[in-house]
């Protein structure tokens, strides 16, 4: 078994561990889409852009890492997966396929960008790129501890195993320039925020929310460095979403009407502002790569004050269940309620939009940000 599954559980990081998983959210480290006027809106396959597509962060762009670790913050189960090719539940924390699947499929890479810990992983697909990221993680190290998942440090560690591998399939010259000529996803921050800052306030303890802002700035600052010193080249650093509008904290947090939690988008936009003008910043310092910020914040947060204008009819709960607050184990096979058509909802579950929110999602980011 890799090293990495070798991680040790107690029954009181497990009892928090959901809440860790659940809050594995919608921190998109999205890119570039084609916009589709279609239903489906499934991304056109296209000459490859890039050889390669690398994915780090949690749920959002977890393609199925977690399935053998300890922990609730997977969803290897039914429903999670209905949509999805097959009807498989792969890991994917939606009811098909999530951002990096698009945006490999968008650059011509791939269909499907799987998990780099997927037992059945092909040669070819480490040619053509993985996600190493886990559900539940953040750039704070402490929030990947409590629902016991792989930390962004973790994952780069398995970047470097993964360089290994591919140094001795294509030989060290051709995987220098595999790694240098594609793209790095990374989508992180939510949990940070949503989970170890207000929900448990293990970080409130010792920060105030400007301190452990900055905290998580020099973390986020730091990886996006440390990756270009193993080569990468083309990183786009997607933002924090509005996380006080998710349907799980409109129930906790949003009073009996169920409000969006101005606190919670507040930090939301000082973070995202923040992490913008540092990139900018670590890409006057590297001029021969290409570093980015993606906004997600505002893309989502039209989509949920006019989900009618993208043929939603609901965006304040989410498809599974009753859609208040059911995420993760509380999302199965034998919870009452789920919707039977996805696609008239923005989100799957208390946290994660659907696959349909997400090729919304994913062509409002190309048509304004590009790539």
């Amino acid at each position: 078994m890799n090293m990495f599954c070798n991680k040790k559980t107690s029954t009181e990081k497990q009892l928090i561990s959901f809440l860790m998983g659940a809050h594995s959210v919608i921190c998109f480290l999205f890119l570039a889409l084609p916009m589709i006027q279609s239903q489906a809106l499934v991304p056109e396959q296209r000459a490859a852009r890039v050889p390669a597509v690398f994915a780090f962060g949690d749920s959002v762009v977890d393609s199925g890492n977690n399935n053998m670790l300890l922990t609730t913050a997977k969803c290897n189960f039914p429903p999670y997966g209905r949509d999805f090719i097959g009807h498989r539940a792969t890991g994917r924390f939606s009811n098909g396929k999530i951002p990096t699947d698009l945006f490999a499929s968008y650059l011509g890479v791939k269909e499907l960008l799987p998990a780099y810990l997927d037992p059945d992983i092909k040669e070819h697909d480490l040619l053509t790129g993985v996600s190493f990221a886990s559900g539940g993680a953040g750039y704070d190290n402490l929030t990947a501890e409590i629902p016991l998942v792989f930390s962004l440090w973790d994952q780069l560690e398995m970047f470097k195993e993964y360089k290994r591998k591919l140094e001795a399939i294509a030989g060290e010259m051709r995987a220098a320039n595999i790694v240098a000529e594609s793209q790095c996803i990374i989508f992180s921050g939510t949990n940070d925020l949503m989970t170890t800052y207000f929900t448990t306030s293990i970080r409130a303890l010792s920060y105030d929310l400007p301190s452990y802002i900055n905290f998580m700035l020099q973390a986020a600052s730091s990886f996006v460095e440390e990756l270009y010193s193993l080569g990468a080249r083309k990183i786009a650093v997607i933002g924090v979403p509005p996380i006080g509008c998710v349907p799980a904290q409109r129930t906790l947090k949003g009073g009996i009407t169920r409000d969006c939690v101005d606190t919670y988008n507040q930090a939301s936009i000082k973070f995202n502002s923040e992490l913008s003008m540092r990139l900018e910043r670590l890409a006057t310092y590297h001029p021969g790569a290409r570093i980015m910020y993606i906004d997600i914040y505002n893309p989502l947060l039209e989509l949920i004050l006019h989900p009618s204008d993208y043929g939603f009819e609901e965006a304040t709960k989410g498809c599974c269940g009753t859609g208040k607050i059911e995420a993760t184990i509380l999302c199965n096979d034998l919870t009452p309620f789920t919707c039977p058509d996805a696609t008239k909802y923005l989100f799957w579950d208390g946290f994660h939009p659907t696959e349909r929110g997400y090729e919304i999602l994913v062509t409002k980011i190309t048509q304004n940000q590009g790539i």
